[in-house]
């Protein structure tokens, strides 16, 4: 072969295998560039990824969401056994925190914030409570409350003696607590309100009354009232008699008497007065009064306890008592005015304060405990307990709940049991449940939420488009960060393309030289 013919064979082997080489590199290029339309009129160009990218979204997407991983593979896969001792190791990890840990007080886990709120909140429950328990207190059911604790009590001790537990030492002490309460009661400002309150009220219920008092006064005592005056008006004439021996009282007596006779005769002629003034001096009033005083009062004495003067004595005290009946209290009050009847009121109220502070009066309490307490020991409980009707003791408890001493007394303890419970240390809970109960907690506790678990995940697979998510995916990555993927996957694979293209060119190159030699 002549060497023009060899350089021919040689040029169109080159240019056959440049022909396929590069034609495969530019299509392999021109996959992914250029990345945005370019060119005019109908001379454009445009990458094959780039310009059909929703197109490629859109079939990845479906490729994906409905063969390879579908709805069922997910809910499959996400029942699997591995999944459940993840989940369940999970689960036993949150349960040992609550379970297994040693908690301080509750209090200690709140913020300052939280536990000064929670101070306030506790602070108004003992209020509502000492009120709902006051509104309870009051009902229907409160009282069947107390009469099923009442019949209860007697089934239980009913047939029973008291004097089983009221020994000595209960007996003094009882005693002893009985004393203090009556000393607390007496020395506290609350009986003297309840005992002035009490006298404000009769006082006024008297104010208002508008009958006569003879009507409100006990048959029989007017009567008595009549004779004790009428007995006694000897005494007193003889008692002013006494007083005349007095020098004071005489020379009293003696100017009044002057005086008064000074006064009558200034109505008599000029010559009876002159007359009147020499008859009677001061000294014919000292022997009157003497006179008086040795046996004149003794003789009008002596005339009273007659039984004529007896009788109109007792006429007229009776006519002087009935008139004075007569006169509704009302009307009386009335006369008294604002400040007579508050020192009246206050007088009262001294007077019955007094009376129950009086050692005495403490003295007849005690010595009533006592033989209440040696009656008490001659019965049974069904004895005492059937003299307190359950309507009763509902009652008292319901007015004694009523109180403000009462009312704080159930403020304070709600207050105090609910700061005690936040301050106690909550200790470890498996402790409190015991192991058995804790082991069947978490058994209960894991299946309970695995099955829960289980039955939802077909409603939260339902809830997850996969295609649409691969197509989103696919949408949010840029042509060039696509191109960088398949590159970094298929690199190789392309490069063998571009050099199988250069094989392949030359190859072509050959056979057409060989074929126009074979024509030649």
């Amino acid at each position: 072969m002549d060497p023009q013919t060899l350089l021919t064979g040689i040029i169109t082997v080159l240019v056959g295998s440049l022909s396929g080489g590069l034609t495969n590199a530019v299509a392999i290029w021109m996959l992914f560039h250029p990345y945005e339309r370019r060119g005019f009129g109908p001379f454009t160009i445009h990458g094959a990824i780039p310009k059909n990218r929703e197109r490629l979204a859109t079939s990845i997407g479906k490729t994906v969401g409905q063969k390879l991983l579908t709805a069922e593979d997910l809910a499959r896969r996400l029942s699997a056994p591995e999944i459940e001792q993840a989940f369940t190791a999970t689960l036993d990890s949150i349960l040992n925190d609550l379970l297994e840990a040693d908690r301080g007080p509750l209090k200690s886990h709140l913020s300052p914030d939280m536990a000064a709120s929670l101070d306030g909140a506790i602070g108004a429950l003992g209020e509502k409570v000492s009120l709902r328990l006051v509104e309870y207190a009051q009902t229907p059911a409160f009282a069947g409350l107390m009469s099923g604790w009442i019949q209860k009590l007697q089934d239980e001790v009913g047939h029973k003696p008291i004097a089983e537990i009221l020994t000595a030492d209960r007996r003094d002490a009882l005693r002893t607590k009985v004393d203090d309460w009556v000393q607390q009661l007496a020395d506290g400002p609350e009986l003297e309100r309840t005992l002035r309150h009490f006298v404000d009220a009769q006082l006024d219920r008297l104010a208002g009354d508008t009958e006569p008092l003879i009507e409100r006064l006990p048959i029989g005592l007017v009567g008595t009232v009549e004779q004790g005056i009428t007995d006694y008006l000897p005494v007193a004439l003889e008692r002013i008699g006494g007083v005349l021996a007095d020098p004071e009282a005489k020379s009293r007596v003696r100017v009044a008497l002057r005086q008064a006779f000074d006064g009558s005769i200034r109505d008599l002629l000029l010559h009876e007065r002159l007359l009147a003034k020499i008859m009677v001096t001061d000294s014919t009033f000292a022997r009157l009064l003497d006179g008086i005083e040795r046996d004149g009062f003794e003789r009008f004495a002596g005339t009273m306890t007659s039984p004529e003067m007896r009788e109109q004595f007792s006429r007229a005290v009776n006519a002087a008592i009935v008139n004075f009946l007569r006169i509704p209290l009302s009307e009386r009050f009335a006369r008294l005015g604002p400040e007579r009847r508050a020192a009246l009121a206050q007088t009262l109220g001294d007077w019955l304060v007094k009376v129950t502070r009086d050692a005495s009066t403490r003295s007849v309490i005690a010595r009533t405990v006592d033989r209440a307490l040696a009656a008490a020991e001659q019965r049974t409980w069904a004895d005492v307990l059937h003299v307190l009707p359950a309507e009763r003791v509902a009652q008292l408890l319901g007015d004694s709940l009523a109180t403000e001493k009462a009312k704080g007394w159930v403020r304070d303890a709600t207050q105090s049991v609910a700061n005690q419970l936040l301050s106690r240390p909550l200790g470890r809970p498996a402790a409190w449940l015991g192991e058995d109960t804790t082991q069947a907690m978490r058994r209960g506790i894991t299946d309970a939420a695995w099955g829960w678990t289980r039955q939802q995940v077909p409603r939260i697979v339902e809830q997850f488009s996969v295609q649409e998510m691969v197509e989103k995916k696919v949408l949010g990555f840029s042509t060039q960060r696509m191109e960088e993927i398949v590159r970094g996957v298929t690199q190789r694979e392309l490069t063998w393309i571009v050099r199988i293209g250069y094989m392949l060119g030359a190859m072509i190159g050959l056979v057409a030289f060989l074929i126009n030699q074979l024509l030649a």
